[in-house]
C-alpha cells in the first residue's frame, strides 16, 4: 500500500524531532536542564489535541447540518484520538513537574484545567454510550461535542493566563516561553514537532474512521 505525501512527510517530521530533540544540544535553563528537551513532546500533544478536537467539532457541526452517520463516525474517531493526545500531554507533564517541581502533581493552575478539559471530553462518550438510539446518539452527541470543544478555549488558554502559575509565564520558572526558547529549539519545534504530531493525530483518525466504517458498513448502506 502506498503512502500518501503528508504520511510520508509526517514519518519525516517526526524522525527528525525525535532524532534532533534527544540528540541536539539545548541549552542550561535553571531548574529544567536536560528536561526541557520534553519541550518536543509534551507541549505538541497539546497542539495536536486541539487541532484532532477541532476536527472532530466540524464533522458534528457537519452532523447537524446535514446528518449522516459517516459524519458522526468522524466526529467520534478525531475526538478519540484528541483525549488520546490529551491524557499523552497531561503524562508527560506529569513526567516532566517531578524532575522540575520535585513532584509529578502540585494543583498548578494549568494541570487542573487541563484535567477538567480531558473530564468534559470523556463526558462525550459516556454520553454516548447512554444512548442507544442511534441517531439520537449522534445527534446530542454533535451537540455536546460543540460544547465540549468550547470549554477547551476557557480551560487551556484563558483561565490559565490570568493566573499566577508554575508553568513558564507564571512565577519563578523558566525556560519554555517562546521568548526564552533558544533558536536551534525553535527548528525542530515549529517545523517539525508540532506539525509532526498533529499529522500523526489525523493519521490515526483516519484509521480508526476507516476501521469503524469496515464495522458499520450495514449502517452505512442502509
Amino acid at each position: 500500500m502506498k503512502l500518501s505525501w503528508w504520511k510520508l512527510l509526517c514519518i519525516v517530521l517526526l524522525s527528525y524531532a525525535l532524532i534532533g530533540g534527544l540528540l541536539m544540544e539545548v541549552p542550561r535553563k535553571a531548574i529544567l536542564n536536560e528536561t526541557i528537551r520534553n519541550i518536543y513532546f509534551h507541549v505538541p500533544m497539546w497542539f495536536g489535541m486541539m487541532a484532532v478536537c477541532a476536527c472532530s467539532v466540524y464533522h458534528s457541526i457537519a452532523y447537524l447540518r446535514k446528518p449522516g452517520l459517516l459524519s458522526d463516525i468522524r466526529a467520534v474517531s478525531y475526538a478519540e484520538v484528541g483525549i488520546l493526545y490529551g491524557a499523552l500531554g497531561l503524562i508527560t507533564g506529569m513526567i516532566w513537574a517531578n524532575y522540575t517541581w520535585g513532584k509529578p502533581w502540585s494543583n498548578d493552575i494549568k494541570q487542573i484545567l487541563s484535567a477538567i478539559a480531558l473530564l468534559i471530553y470523556a463526558a462525550y462518550f459516556v454520553l454516548r454510550n447512554s444512548i442507544t438510539d442511534l441517531d439520537k446518539r449522534a445527534r446530542v452527541g454533535a451537540v455536546y461535542n460543540i460544547f465540549a470543544f468550547a470549554m477547551l478555549i476557557p480551560t487551556l488558554y484563558v483561565i490559565p493566563r490570568m493566573m499566577e502559575s508554575l508553568h513558564p509565564g507564571g512565577q519563578g520558572n523558566p525556560g519554555a516561553d517562546p521568548r526564552d526558547m533558544d533558536s536551534r529549539m525553535h527548528m525542530i519545534f515549529w517545523p517539525a514537532a508540532v506539525p509532526g504530531f498533529i499529522m500523526l493525530g489525523i493519521w490515526i483518525s483516519t484509521l480508526s474512521i476507516r476501521f469503524r466504517k469496515i464495522s458499520d458498513k450495514n449502517l452505512l448502506h442502509a
